[in-house]
């Protein structure tokens, strides 16, 4: 039996209507293991969304809700629909003190970590000069420091100066601490920026700062907003620091706020559940509309 070979096609040429094979393409046996794991890699991923999200959920649903509903049914709908907990705290003078109190130490300390970390991380990252490494390794040390471990030089320190129950007793211990995290991921970010563009500048006639300023922070916006994120969401919630140099509720920030209305209002179970889903919503909101930035801001400074 002789086969036939059409005139002018390769031997192995794929005959029409036959699927076409790439090289690129993963064996038959990978490709079925893979088609496998696809399924369970999204029922992890749902498990762990549900049990992120659901606890968020059942605070803001709670604050629809009333006390003898939750008490009779802790896992029930809203039925009705209570409107009046969420007024409440609304109308609550203390609620708009700590929410203004909130936002003048988070916009603060977003503004000084990503001010003062950029222009270091932009030493570190582009110029030469002994001990640049020792320096690097110094903010790299500063990650294995909890704040907890700080607390007490900080009261006693701060106490010295007469800052307690004062917003710059926290907004300056939350920049320190935020700054290692924040060059870590600049460096290698601004690092990656290519020295020609600094070289075309400088012959251009501009200065340092006018490189700096002109045409390396344009080029950093990705990092400086995912540094900047991650501080602002870090000093909003930001619970032990404000707990113990602040003092009471007239200077208290929004997350201790829940713990001075938690305890006016113990019996208010809706009531506590309201004043904690509003105190969370901005956050939640601000990492919720920024997540495509962090990720891009963080991407950079892994190739980097």
């Amino acid at each position: 039996m002789t086969a036939t070979l059409t005139p002018g096609a390769a031997p192995n040429a794929p005959t029409p209507g036959s699927p076409r094979v790439s090289l690129d393409d993963p064996p038959p046996s990978r490709r079925k293991k893979r088609d496998l794991a696809t399924p369970f890699a999204y029922i992890v991923a749902l498990v762990i969304c549900g049990i992120t999200v659901a606890p968020v959920i059942y605070v803001i649903l709670g604050g629809f809700r009333t006390t003898a509903q939750i008490n009779r049914d802790p896992a029930g709908l809203p039925d009705p629909w209570v409107f009046d907990k969420y007024l409440a705290v609304f109308q609550d003078p203390n609620f708009w003190t700590q929410f203004t109190n909130s936002t003048i130490v988070a916009v603060a300390t977003t503004g000084g970590v990503v001010i003062l970390g950029v222009m270091a991380a932009f030493v570190i990252a582009r110029y030469e000069f002994y001990g640049r490494t020792f320096l690097f390794s110094m903010f790299v040390a500063g990650l294995l420091f909890p704040l907890t471990v700080a607390v007490l030089p900080l009261f006693t320190m701060l106490r010295a100066f007469g800052l307690l129950g004062n917003l710059v007793a926290v907004i300056a211990p939350q920049i320190a601490f935020a700054l290692p995290v924040t060059i870590i991921i600049l460096v290698p970010f601004l690092r990656a920026i290519p020295a020609e563009l600094e070289d075309a500048a400088l012959i251009d006639g501009a200065s340092r700062f006018t490189f700096f300023w002109r045409v390396l922070l344009p080029l950093s916006w990705p990092g400086l907003i995912t540094v900047g994120v991650l501080a602002f969401v870090a000093s909003w919630n930001a619970y032990l620091l404000p707990l113990l140099l602040l003092g009471n509720p007239a200077t208290a920030t929004l997350p201790v706020g829940v713990q001075y209305f938690s305890t006016a209002y113990s019996q208010d179970t809706a009531g506590v559940l309201a004043f904690t889903s509003i105190a969370m919503v901005p956050a939640l909101l601000f990492f919720t509309l920024a997540q495509r930035r962090i990720v891009g801001g963080l991407t950079g400074a892994v190739k980097g």
